[in-house]
């Protein structure tokens, strides 16, 4: 059995804040089952990693929790969340402009190796 889940962000939108609650609901459930889990946000939903941008956004309107609420969630039961290399260029980003729990940046090779080499390793896109 897989004991590692990375979840990779690459066609959600974060215009569409009803797409965003269950990644994160996922990630957090899956680490609260001991899984390693990780969260990789890539293309569009590389945005979600720079600081203000996930406080303004909401999964349900007139919900009081904001999508950076459930990246809170997930990390304090601790998910790693990575920003994809090429959206520093795309969204105009530098490593300072990452909220305080994303771990990191990687590349595209990070998620193919995790995938397709560790046979520990599950993962879900959304």
């Amino acid at each position: 059995m897989a004991s590692k889940l990375v979840i990779v962000m690459v066609n959600t939108d974060p215009k569409n804040g009803e797409e965003l609650g269950a990644p994160f609901f996922q990630a957090t459930v899956a680490a609260a089952m001991d899984y390693e889990v990780e969260v990789v946000c890539t293309a569009t939903s590389g945005k979600l990693m720079k600081k203000g941008v996930a406080e303004k956004l909401v999964v349900k309107p007139g919900s009081p929790k904001t999508v950076y609420d459930f990246i809170k969630d997930a990390h304090e039961a601790g998910v790693k969340f990575y920003c994809c290399s090429p959206n520093l260029d795309l969204f105009d980003m530098t490593e300072a402009d990452l909220i305080p729990e994303c771990s990191g940046i990687v590349g595209g090779a990070h998620i193919i190796e995790q995938l397709m080499e560790d046979d520990d390793t599950r993962g879900l896109t959304y």
